[in-house]
């Protein structure tokens, strides 16, 4: 008898382990970026994650879900004018919150321009 109870309490959480698992498995996570410019970097920082901001509820919106957690994501440089951002053109050091991670660097028009970016999970 007592093995009749051992079996059914590891089955059990043979059970609860597996839908703890599934559970894992369902969560869906993005990660997005924005970029914007502006006369000095605190304006582009700020410029960018305000953007940043819009496209997390643009997913938010797209998914139909209301809450979400973010993370910081290392954005890759989105240039308007150039093709590729040099490291000599980088204005250091990166923003780094527990949102959002922001780069930026001066930009052809723009004294300077930032992206920032952020790993979204719901």
């Amino acid at each position: 008898m007592r093995s009749y109870w051992r079996a059914l309490a590891l089955t059990m959480a043979a059970i609860g382990f597996v839908m703890a698992q599934s559970a894992t498995a369902q969560a869906r996570c993005a990660t997005v970026y924005a970029t914007d410019d502006g006369p000095f970097k605190n304006f582009a920082v700020q410029a960018s994650l305000t953007a940043l901001k819009n496209e997390i509820e643009a997913v938010k919106a797209k998914w139909r879900v209301s809450q979400v957690t973010t993370s910081p994501a290392k954005p890759k440089p989105n240039p308007y004018w150039r093709g590729e951002v040099t490291p000599d053109l980088y204005q250091k050091p990166d923003i780094i919150t527990s949102n959002a991670h922001t780069t930026c660097w001066r930009g052809v028009v723009s004294p300077s321009v930032c992206t920032s970016g952020a790993r979204i999970c719901w």
